[in-house]
């Protein structure tokens, strides 16, 4: 679980409900099932029409990655490189194959797979730059379809603000619909702000901070499983991978 983007969602909130329940009526007021269901459904029918059926089953899973998706470090990655290239080392590659089962990454299982198969370094590596592009593009769509919520959530609170405008000033007589429309014409640009600011654009930013971190790592395991099937010195792999590191982690790991 990430922490930082489970708390950081509980403070938004928390902070928003709490100015809320303060003043006179409490949350009650803010409750209108029409605006939130113009905004959500809006929302949703646009994003869709931007996208496939598919992408949108997956919506979900991207947001949960923001949430309960756990990196590895650069520096366990390289700790666990130099001990599969010393055990290559010492009872060659096929030894490799004892400690697939203990890989729960699956890129890095499936590098260490082609290493034991026999592929080249120049086929290995192609095979996993292919692998890596591929997970970065899916990452990439999950990213535009926050955006695309991101931006349309406050754009349907434009609308339902204009929608709820025109019924007041259709009702001006009467003044027991005057509230109803306002309700709708002010709550709507509420939601709409509120899911932009507070869910979309943050969880697109996180899943950009993710993505970035997600290649690095699979640049270093790449770089690692490559220098493996190659049979280069374990010292020498674990300076070469020291590069993806910043200078604090450099120190760290020599430590």
């Amino acid at each position: 679980m990430d922490i930082t983007t489970v708390l950081g969602t509980l403070l938004a909130f928390g902070f928003v409900i709490g100015a809320m329940a303060s003043g006179v009526g409490g949350i009650a007021i803010f409750v209108h099932v029409p605006s939130l269901g113009l905004v959500a459904g809006g929302t949703t029918a646009v994003v869709l029409m931007n996208f496939t059926m598919a992408d949108m089953k997956g919506l979900v899973k991207v947001i949960l990655r923001t949430y309960f998706f756990k990196l590895g470090t650069p520096g366990d990655e390289i700790g666990r490189v130099i001990e599969y290239a010393n055990l290559a080392r010492k009872e060659g590659l096929l030894a490799l194959e004892e400690k697939l089962g203990e890989v729960e990454d699956p890129f890095f299982g499936k590098g260490i797979q082609l290493v034991i198969d026999g592929f080249s370094a120049d086929t290995v590596r192609d095979i996993m730059d292919l692998e890596a592009e591929w997970q970065r593009q899916r990452h990439n769509k999950g990213k535009m379809m926050l955006d695309a919520l991101g931006a349309m959530a406050p754009a349907f609170g434009m609308i339902g603000t204009l929608v709820g405008l025109v019924q007041m000033l259709q009702n001006l007589s009467d003044p027991s619909a005057i509230g109803g429309g306002m309700a709708t014409a002010l709550l709507t640009t509420l939601y709409g702000a509120m899911a932009a600011n507070m869910v979309f654009i943050p969880l697109s930013g996180k899943l950009d901070v993710r993505s970035k971190e997600e290649v690095l790592l699979r640049e270093l395991m790449i770089e690692g499983i490559v220098a493996i099937q190659s049979g280069e010195k374990p010292q020498l792999i674990k300076e070469k991978l020291k590069s993806f590191l910043s200078p604090r982690d450099r120190e760290a790991i020599e430590a």
